[in-house]
């Protein structure tokens, strides 16, 4: 089959395309701020209606859900999962251009979401144009599940596929995001890890006071904090909280291959990131990549308590709190370590310690040899001049597991990120070579999945 003239197609348009994905990201659908939602939704659906899809947005108890089907000439489905929220322009004076204002420069276009997830999201209705426009129809049936809280730990998503398995089913899943890496190779990710999300606080006194009058008789909110803290992880990075590895499955033979065919990214991390050396002595290769996703993990992501502004306050500080998530790995549950933290606090002393969940999912994985991950990875060969890379599973959650454990699809990802794509950073962007790219791999993967 020639893909001759949809490829010409999506370049003769690619300048209409860019232009319907400014509309979108000029759209604020900040989540976490309840910003623009519902009217993103609203622009969304109607993108969905002007290419001939049945289109509904469904409530939940949180932001819609925009569900759109079209039928196509095959009777196989293929489901795309997509969300229109992104995360907050904070902070706006790192931005080079306004961060809802999209900028094109240097072959790039710049936007809050434009990557994450609007740009793919576009991308893909942009390879539909150019099949519709080539056939007439699509090749084969589409879906769309589009949500609102991705950014916001999909909180009502499972709940949402488990009530509509049936309008959902299909036989095979695009996930949301996807990419080269360094090398501009393209990567497929087979696997999410998954996230269980906490908030600790304490609380000493109802106020906090001077710290000559309380500083050697009452108890420090601060210290009592940081005493709990010290009891999750040790020196030697092991997490201990009884049972917490119990349900861990180690990586198998296969991982290890597949891990191992991999570049060694030590020294990219270093440069990238400026780090000097790597926990427990790891140098890089495969020890180190099998480390960063298989691995469960206990991530203090931020402090606050008492004064933190310039100068000097001396106070004794009545509350503090500590934003920690756990990375799980398969088999691990969220709600199971949310019991076991709760066990391990209680038993340490710590019963005044308070447990705020704020958001969790569970891991889930494709395996390597679903045959519609093997026509996934060659569709790319066409079009980046390799077919994609497997990665069994990476560092990073989302919403997997109900798409791999309810709805029984294998899913595959592919897109437009590339390393220096910046999501949920300020002058977030996507290139338009990989834009073009990942339409053509789309409207390939399309194609071939109907036959």
């Amino acid at each position: 089959m020639t893909y001759k003239n949809i490829d010409a197609y999506l370049e003769a348009h690619l300048n209409e395309s860019i232009a319907e994905l400014s509309r979108l990201v000029a759209q604020p659908s900040v989540g976490a701020q309840d910003w623009g939602v519902k009217e993103c939704a609203a622009l969304v659906a109607e993108m969905l209606r002007r290419r001939g899809f049945r289109v509904e947005v469904m409530a939940t108890e949180g932001a819609p859900v925009v569900f759109g089907e079209r039928a196509g000439k095959s009777n196989k489905t293929l489901l795309f999962y997509n969300h229109y929220d992104v995360q907050p322009p904070e902070p706006l004076e790192l931005w080079e251009t306004p961060p809802f204002e999209p900028a094109l420069r240097d072959g790039k276009l710049f936007g809050r979401g434009v990557s994450d997830d609007k740009g793919h999201l576009v991308s893909r209705l942009f390879a539909l144009d150019a099949l519709l426009a080539e056939y007439g129809e699509l090749p084969c049936n589409v879906k769309f599940i589009i949500e609102g809280e991705e950014e916001t730990s999909s909180t009502h998503l499972h709940d949402f596929i488990v009530q509509h398995k049936e309008r959902l089913a299909a036989d095979a899943c695009i996930w949301e995001f996807g990419g080269v890496d360094h090398r501009e190779v393209p990567m497929q990710y087979l696997g999410l890890r998954g996230i269980c999300y906490v908030e600790l606080s304490v609380e000493t006194a109802s106020s906090d006071v001077h710290s000559g009058i309380g500083g050697s008789i009452f108890p420090n909110a601060a210290w009592r904090l940081v005493w709990a803290l010290s009891t999750l992880k040790g020196p030697d990075e092991r997490i201990r909280i009884p049972g917490f590895y119990d349900r861990v499955k180690p990586p198998d033979e296969r991982d290890y291959a597949l891990m191992a065919a991999l570049p060694d990214p030590a020294q990219e991390y270093k440069e990238r990131y400026g780090v000097q050396r790597f926990l427990r002595g790891l140098e890089g290769g495969v020890d180190l990549s099998i480390a960063e996703v298989f691995e469960p993990t206990c991530t203090i992501c931020g402090l606050t308590s008492g004064y933190q502004g310039e100068g000097s306050k001396t106070v004794q500080p009545a509350r503090a709190s500590a934003k920690v998530d756990f990375r799980l790995v398969p088999d691990q549950r969220p709600d199971e370590i949310l019991r076991l933290l709760r066990a391990h606090l209680d038993a340490q002393g710590f019963t005044d310690v308070d447990i705020t969940y704020l958001g969790g999912e569970n891991p889930a994985r494709t395996s390597p040899d679903e045959p519609f991950i093997h026509l996934v990875v060659e569709a790319a060969r066409e079009v980046y001049g390799m077919p994609m890379q497997i990665v069994p599973i990476t560092g990073g959650s989302g919403p997997l597991y109900p798409f791999v454990h309810d709805l029984g699809l294998p899913v595959a990802t592919a897109g437009l990120g590339y390393p220096g794509t910046r999501a949920h950073a300020p002058n977030e962007n996507i290139r338009l070579d990989l834009y073009l790219k990942h339409a053509k791999h789309v409207a390939r993967i399309v194609s071939q999945f109907a036959t």
